[in-house]
Order: C-alpha cells, then structure tokens, then sequence
C-alpha cells in the first residue's frame, strides 16, 4: 500500500509495494465519451509497446505459462525452481518481454523474479534477473517457529506506530531479495498506520535466526459533468440504470466511484444521481459530497486514457478491467493511496474534512503504483521504493500534462493543488527536489535510508533533466531552475520521450530489487531499444544520470 507522501516535521501528512457532456445512447449503456485527444505522435520506434487487445494479451500469458518449463531450462534455473508468468509486453517489431516470478520446491522466491527478452524468431536475447545469485538452499526445515515469527512481524509493526496490528499468518518464502537466498518467513501485519492509513507491512524473517531480512509497506499511497474542486467543469463517462445515473463508467474498464461516507473498511456506496451533473465545484465536509468524487472519476478517465493512447497500455493491468475509486476515506484523513488488495484508489478528505487530496496528478501518481505493481513490481523500501514512488510522480505528473486542463494545467510540481503544506506550495518539485525540505537532489550512498518520499527525488529530478534540460526554463506559466551535481548542461529530449524511456525500462528492464545504478542501466537500454545505441536520446540519459550523481 503506497500513500501519497511521507509525513515530515513540516506538515502533517504522509503519502506505497504497487490507475464529455455528450448524448446518452440508451437506459443501462454508458454515455459517449469525450476523452482528451491524443496529442499529435512523433514515428513510433519499433522497440514501443504495442496495443494489445485483452485477449491478445491473455493469449500471450497463457502461451508463456505452457513453455515456462522450456524456458526455465534454456535460462539455467535449476531442478527446482520454476517460472510463473506475471506480464508479457510485446513491442511493435515482435520482440516479446516476459516477466515471471519464480518458486523453489514450490516456495515462493521473493526478489526472484526475472524478464525474458524474445526476438520475433523466438531466440532469447537476454535476461534481466532481480537477484543474479543461484538458489540453493541446503535446508527447508525452519528452525524458527511460524508463531515467532508472527510476533516479531507484529512488533516491528507496533514499533513504527501501528495500532490494531495483527498478523495474517506467517508462510514459508524464499528471500532472494538481497545477497544469498535463504529460507525465510513473510508475516503481513494488517491494522492501522500512525496516521490512520490501513497497513499491510510484510516482514521478512530469517527462518533459521529470527533475524529480520526486510520489511516493506504494501500499501501505496493515491455523459455526464462533473463540477470537480481542482479542475474545473469537466465531462464524465456515467451509466444511465433506469431513471438514474451511476458514477460507472463503462468505457474504461467498468470504472466505478463509491463514498464511504468517513468510514475506513468496505468498498462503500457506489455514487448516484438524477441529473448527471456531479458535484458543485466547492468543497464540502458533507459525507454524500460529490464534488471529490467528480474529481476521482475525471482523475480515473484522464489515466486510462493516458497509458492508453502513450503507451498503448489498456488499464492498470493492461487487461481491459477498470480499477474502483473510494472517496471520503476516514475523518479528516490527509492522504491518498494504492491498494493492491481491492485494486482500487482511496482518497482522504483531508483537512476539517474540506480539502480532498483528489487533484489530477495525485489521482494519476495512485493509479500508476497499481502499473508499478503489475509490472516491475518495485519493493518499497530503499532505493528501489525510491524509484517507486518517482514512477508514480513521473506519470502523475504525464496525466496532467495530457489532460491539458486549463484550470489545472501540467507541471513539474506534485500536489501543488491540495496545498497539503496549508502555504501554497507543492508537495514535490521535480527540477530541484531538495525545495520540499527533505528530498535528495543527488544519489549518495545514504540515499537509500531516507523515506521513498524523498528518496524518490534523485529519479524525479533525472526525469526533468531528461525532459526539459538544466537551468532556468518556464513551463505553462511555472519557472524551473534546474542544477546539476557535476555543473554540466544538460539539454532535455522532450518529456514525450522521456515517458517513453521510463515505461519501457519499467515494463521491461526493472526488477522487483532495481536501485539508482541498474535504473541507469535499465533506461539505457530502454533508449538504446528505441532511439538506438548512441542516439541523441541514448546520450541525453547518460547525461541526466550524471548529473544526479548516478553513474
């Protein structure tokens, strides 16, 4: 569960492993959709994902399963160990990427997983493994009893501020997370976080020490009109049943919008109306509010319609089902965030119930941990929850600028609408990071230890180098003064591009364990895949790396 920011002593609030007024056609059909165009396209390179039906892509899966024996004895695996398939991408000139997960004597491996790249002749031509060390573990008896384990998991959850912590149960994994495999537990404790998030905090223990190996969060924090608080009058895709409408919209995925009227468990009430008119454009404490839940749903439309028509991928899961949305999550709640668990979006009220955290980029930045999740699978801790956090600040920040809003327009700023500081400024800046007060501007060695919050800065600040270049620049309105750690120049390819480079390295060249230097390594080959080895492109990522002290 990712939420959208971690709290710091300058505010309040903390945000985790990780989506047209037009005639109604008939009683019970969506009304027509008015999505935002498609910016005009430079020539798609061949090495770009192609759009892949839903039961293209399952076809796909279930073909990768039935050859995965094959597969993981072409690759070297051993006896053992098998393959699950989790995602497949196919590019445009045939080459197939194959996520799988891995079991070892039917464990699962956890920081195993790996990606096979196929040529259109089928030959493999790489493998890009989150753990290179062989799994060969001499023992699977643990010494450790699952009960210890659970009440370790516990206190480590009680430690960080939990309430309500209780264990789900402790089962036997394998940890190849980091270093050598060995024999491990994974307890998820539920409960609360400190801050009234729901948590699911997975505790990796050593099965023969009782030494804790790893803890993570799972939790990532987040035709009708909608009158939305931060973007205006918009249109929204609904669903006429009877004489009422539902917030559903049945164009993108069966996306729905429920109200949990200020509770924290359920899924909620799903939304209705007489008129299709949603919300009023203010912001109100009332628990049956539709404002943010206009807001919810626009954010929902403009991200599926984002990943769709830029990367050609349909929905979260790239399987053509739509994600939910939950608004009025708690009592004066000042978060949003990712689920894995209910694949839905949850967005707080914020402060005195009247400040929803339900702007656009915060909408994209919770979905996009849901691509995360079903995709590289990032851990979030560490440098690779770092990055994790950066892809959703990355995308967040893609889906405003393709929503071309006039009311809120597209920048490099992260929740510079729910004024969560309470003086105007944003969460996070993308061209100098350290401007928030606790975000990292350079890698350095200690990067990793810092919240993935601010952690995520050294990715967020190489993304708008990447984009835009170094130095002062002004951008719809907003100016950006950008340094570098070496003081190069840096000159930006466009920030088109630069989506591009970051989907196809985290789709296909990350890793569940991928930290500075292999995104480095990741998104080299995402430039060299698509713009070719030494291209201007190519050379503009080694140049952004660089300049954030990554080499």
């Amino acid at each position: 569960m990712s939420p959208l920011y971690a709290r710091h002593k300058r505010t309040t609030l903390a945000i985790a492993t990780a989506v047209a007024a037009g005639a109604l056609i008939s009683a019970g059909m969506a009304t027509s959709a008015s999505a935002t165009p498609a910016p005009a396209a430079a020539k798609t390179p061949a090495a770009a994902p192609a759009m892949l039906s839903a039961s293209a892509h399952t076809s796909l899966i279930k073909q990768a399963q039935a050859d995965a024996p094959e597969t993981a004895q072409q690759i070297g695996l051993g006896a053992k160990e098998k393959l699950v398939v989790k995602d497949v991408v196919k590019d445009l000139d045939g080459t197939v990427h194959t996520r799988y997960e891995r079991t070892y004597a039917g464990l699962p491996v956890l920081g195993g997983d790996l990606v096979v790249h196929t040529s259109k002749a089928g030959k493999t031509e790489g493998v890009t493994k989150a753990n290179k060390a062989t799994i060969k573990v001499a023992s699977l008896t643990p010494k450790l009893t699952p009960a210890k384990a659970e009440k370790q998991a516990v206190s480590a959850a009680k430690a960080l501020g939990s309430a309500q912590s209780t264990a789900d149960g402790a089962r036997k994994v394998i940890w190849a997370g980091s270093g050598t495999p060995v024999l491990a537990y994974e307890t998820v404790v539920g409960g609360l976080q400190d801050d009234g998030t729901p948590n699911q905090l997975h505790v990796i223990t050593d099965a023969a020490t009782g030494k804790k190996l790893f803890e993570y969060q799972g939790i990532e924090n987040a035709t009708g009109t909608g009158k939305t608080l931060y973007s205006g009058t918009v249109s929204l895709d609904t669903t006429l049943s009877g004489s009422t409408y539902q917030l559903t919209d049945a164009t993108r995925g069966g996306h729905k919008t429920y109200n949990l009227a200020h509770k924290t468990s359920g899924t909620g009430t799903l939304f209705t109306d007489a008129d299709n008119v949603w919300g009023t454009g203010a912001a109100s404490s009332s628990s049956t509010d539709q404002t943010a839940a206009a807001d919810a749903a626009y954010g929902a439309q403009e991200t599926w319609d984002f990943y769709k028509n830029t990367f050609g991928r349909n929905g979260i899961k790239n399987n053509g089902v739509g994600a939910y949305s939950r608004v009025h999550y708690g009592n004066s709640y000042v978060n949003a965030f990712w689920d894995d668990s209910c694949f839905c979006m949850t967005y707080g009220d914020g402060s005195g119930n009247t400040h929803p955290l339900t702007a656009l980029d915060v909408a994209g930045h919770e979905m996009s941990h849901g691509v995360t999740s079903n995709t590289a699978g990032l851990n979030y801790s560490g440098e690779s929850g770092g990055l994790n956090e950066a892809t959703s600040d990355i995308f967040g920040t893609g889906v405003e600028f393709y929503a071309n809003n006039s009311t809120d327009k597209g920048d490099y700023l992260i929740g510079e609408k729910i004024n969560i500081n309470g003086d105007g400024t944003p969460l996070r800046y993308m061209d100098k990071p350290s401007k928030d007060g606790g975000s990292a501007d350079y890698w350095s060695s200690s990067v990793g230890n810092l919240d993935v919050h601010y952690s995520s800065g050294v990715a967020n600040h190489f993304f708008y180098l990447l984009s835009e270049g170094s130095g002062a620049k002004t951008v719809n309105g907003v100016s950006y003064n950008s340094p570098t750690y070496n003081g190069s120049t840096v000159t930006g390819i466009g920030r088109d591009k630069a989506l591009q480079i970051w989907y196809k390295a985290l789709t296909t060249y990350f890793t569940s364990t991928t930290n500075y230097k292999s995104a480095r390594t990741g998104t080299l080959s995402a430039a060299a895949a698509l713009y070719g080895s030494g291209s201007t492109e190519y050379n503009a990522v080694a140049a952004a790396w660089s300049a954030v002290n990554v080499s």
